[in-house]
């Protein structure tokens, strides 16, 4: 026995030799559970790697769509999208010197505070440091070659016409979506569906290759409106001008396609520019020929007169003992501006006699004068599909007093937008037949709904033609050339439920008479000065627009040139 070999190393300890194997086992078998785990990921499951990967690589960006374009009836665009440039960083890729960040503030126009708190926003992947610069801009901006700063085309809204057009159109936002008129209810058609794109940044943010298309944007679809760029021009100017000379808190004016039902042309004033991203004021924004309310006045009393017609309790000839313009109904006295003892049916509508119209609407039974005016849409909205339009105030038959049912016959205590009542005179224009109004081209004429007699709606437009003669109340209507049909309109506004001595001026007419091709409604809110009378503040704003659209549109004259006759004497006036 070799008593040397036998003796252990000091501070050696020798394993028995089947725990080293099982160590050894273990070891093996980490190292197995290694490879295989290495070959599942990289050869069979690898999706948890690659989108590793690709969070350090690689960005999913989204592709803006191309708003559609919105056009007149004559294809002369209204609204476009130009195409601009946003400024954004990834605040975890971004590597930029103090100075960098100096020079970045400045191309910007932001303050250094600004842009700094932006960049070391690493809560957010995706942060905007400008939106909607020029393309020139954004350009030099990329040329600092910032790292992690980036570019992405966006698209920004024009409206060429400006305050022409901004209560129908409205606006979009930065995001160019629509936020108010026609942007806003056109959205869907519009607005198209947005694409998305997978790239390649390096280490610094830059994209440096475009992996794949994801999505393909879809661009919005251009729609044609059924307005006309030059009579819109025309109607604005003409109500502002109205406005500003009779110092008026407002107006409005429609121009409708008599045929057809398509507006031509809807304006107000006050208005304001869309182009300019500073909010204005809001009531500058209403369009209030479809939003607002007001008591239509002596404009409704064709309506009471049809319906009288139509159910046989009188015809044009019709003799109306008016009274001496004072009748009393249930306590409450009713008056006329110019008091009468007799008046015809006819002459009522001429004279614009309030105690005529109420004792033809009293001869009525409550539900049949109702069901005719709500046949004509009034307490509906109009089917415009604008954002906020009213639908007015009609109410229930059953809830009438007699003094409401005479009071609604001259446009007291029953409310319409303008829209609204241009629309409702349609069922003179063609033969008792109401149509549909809208804002869209129409290829073909659209059918409308029979209210009234063939009968009923000529004999009615017979005396609306009395109304611009002398002896109407609207001479200052009349155009060479042309033969005019309207009524007058001047209604104390009611406030906190009490009538008080501020006024609406309203005119609604057509032309020509003979087979009318136009309709044109006027209101001006609160004309200041002795003249606030429909037939002297409406009236010639009727005149101006009306006759330049006939011309525009080269419709024949239905009279001579010498056709305008002023009466000797003042326009008549009347309250209601």
């Amino acid at each position: 026995m070799n008593y040397a070999s036998s003796k252990q190393t000091p501070g050696l300890v020798a394993l028995p030799p089947g725990r080293a194997l099982l160590l050894f086992l273990f070891l093996l078998a980490g190292l197995g559970a290694l490879l295989a785990r290495a070959a599942y990921l990289q050869g069979i499951h690898n999706d948890f790697l690659q989108q590793k990967g690709d969070a350090r690589y690689g960005r999913i960006v989204d592709i803006n769509a191309h708003r559609g374009m919105i056009t007149d009836r004559h294809g002369e665009p209204l609204a476009i999208s130009t195409p601009v440039e946003s400024i954004w960083v990834s605040p975890q890729d971004v590597e930029a010197t103090p100075q960098q960040v100096k020079q970045l503030a400045q191309a910007l126009g932001l303050n250094i505070e600004e842009v700094k708190n932006r960049l070391s926003d690493i809560s957010h992947d995706f942060v905007y440091l400008k939106r909607q610069l020029p393309p020139e801009q954004a350009e030099k901006i990329i040329g600092l070659r910032v790292p992690g700063v980036s570019s992405r085309r966006e698209y920004r809204r024009y409206y060429p016409d400006a305050d022409v057009t901004a209560h129908l159109l409205g606006f979009t936002d930065v995001d160019d979506n629509g936020q108010e008129g026609l942007e806003l209810a056109l959205q869907e058609q519009l607005g198209g569906k947005a694409g998305s794109q997978r790239v390649i940044k390096d280490r610094r943010g830059h994209i440096v290759e475009d992996v794949a298309s994801i999505r393909a944007p879809k661009p919005g679809s251009d729609l044609a409106l059924s307005l006309d760029s030059k009579m819109q021009y025309l109607a604005y100017r003409e109500i502002r001008q109205a406005v500003e000379q009779r110092h008026a808190k407002a107006g409005s004016i429609v121009v409708l396609d008599a045929k057809s039902g398509e507006v031509l042309a809807l304006a107000n004033w006050p208005s304001y520019n869309p182009n300019n991203r500073v909010k204005p004021d809001p009531a500058a924004m209403r369009n209030r020929a479809v939003t607002d309310l007001f008591e239509p006045g002596s404009t409704m009393k064709p309506f009471a007169v049809a319906t009288a017609l139509e159910e046989g309790k009188a015809t044009a000839e019709t003799i109306i003992h008016t009274d001496g313009g004072v009748y009393t109904v249930g306590g409450r006295k009713i008056h006329d501006t110019h008091p009468e003892t007799v008046l015809t049916v006819a002459q009522v509508v001429q004279k614009s006699s309030n105690v005529g119209a109420a004792k033809i609407a009293l001869s009525l039974p409550p539900e049949t004068f109702w069901r005719s005016l709500s046949e004509t849409g009034f307490g509906k909205q109009t089917g415009s599909a604008f954002p906020g339009e009213a639908a007015g105030k009609l109410r229930d038959y059953r809830k009438w007093r007699p003094i409401e049912q005479a009071t609604i016959s001259y446009g007291n205590g029953i409310s319409v937008n303008l829209l609204q009542l241009a629309r409702a005179y349609t069922v003179f224009a063609n033969d008792g037949e109401l149509k549909p109004v809208t804002l869209l081209r129409q290829s073909v004429p659209p059918v409308g709904r029979s209210v009234y007699s063939q009968a009923t709606a000529l004999a009615v437009r017979d005396m609306l033609e009395l109304v611009v003669k002398p002896g109407g109340t609207a001479p200052l209507a009349q155009i060479p050339g042309y033969r005019v049909a309207g009524k007058t309109g001047t209604a104390h506004k009611l406030e906190h439920g009490r009538y008080v001595n501020r006024y609406i001026a309203s005119f609604v007419g057509l032309a020509p008479a003979s087979s009318p091709r136009l309709i044109v409604a006027v209101m001006v809110d609160e004309p200041s000065g002795e003249q606030y009378y429909g037939g002297q503040v409406a009236a010639p704003v009727f005149s101006n627009v009306m006759g330049a659209a006939l011309h525009l549109l080269n419709v024949p004259n239905d009279a001579p040139l010498g056709n305008v006759m002023m009466p000797p004497a003042d326009v008549i006036k009347e309250e209601a």
